[in-house]
């Protein structure tokens, strides 16, 4: 063999490496998320998550042992268990509270436009008044004098 084949096939070989080490780290990644939402743990939701192949979490040991056994605790799990545990009840809070803050916004604003058509009927009054020869008495305060 040549000192640049040799090469090559050393290059070949670690990149095989390291992308097959990516791999694994995001199939773990993913069964860390799958597991914080209370999702099923199964070969087609880690495969999903991670993007990678079912034939590599099947042919890798570890994912495939760690994948089975968290398949059958979870079944377990979720037979044994009531459903509020802290980790729904802070994602259903969270999302109320997301849902509350959106309802926030909107009325604010819807305030704000009602504000603003106030403002400008009023302004529309008083050019009328004016028009009409009308002076709005010295002690009442005006909204667009107090601004």
């Amino acid at each position: 063999m040549t000192d640049s084949r040799e090469r090559r096939i050393t290059a070949l070989t670690e990149a095989a490496k390291v992308k097959s080490q990516n791999k694994t780290r995001d199939a773990e990644q993913a069964i860390r998320r799958l597991v914080k939402r209370g999702e099923a743990i199964t070969f087609q939701a880690v495969q999903r998550e991670a993007g990678v192949s079912h034939a590599f979490l099947y042919n890798h040991p570890e994912l495939r042992k760690r994948i089975e056994h968290l398949r059958g605790t979870r079944r377990k799990a979720a037979a044994d268990q009531p459903i509020d545990t802290d980790s729904t009840l802070v994602i259903t809070l969270t999302r109320q509270i997301a849902d509350l803050k959106k309802q926030h916004r909107q009325q604010l604003q819807a305030l704000r436009d009602a504000l603003e058509r106030a403002h400008g009927e009023n302004l529309d009054l008083r050019r009328e008044l004016a028009r009409r020869g009308i002076h709005p008495l010295p002690n009442v305060a005006s909204i667009a004098t107090t601004s």
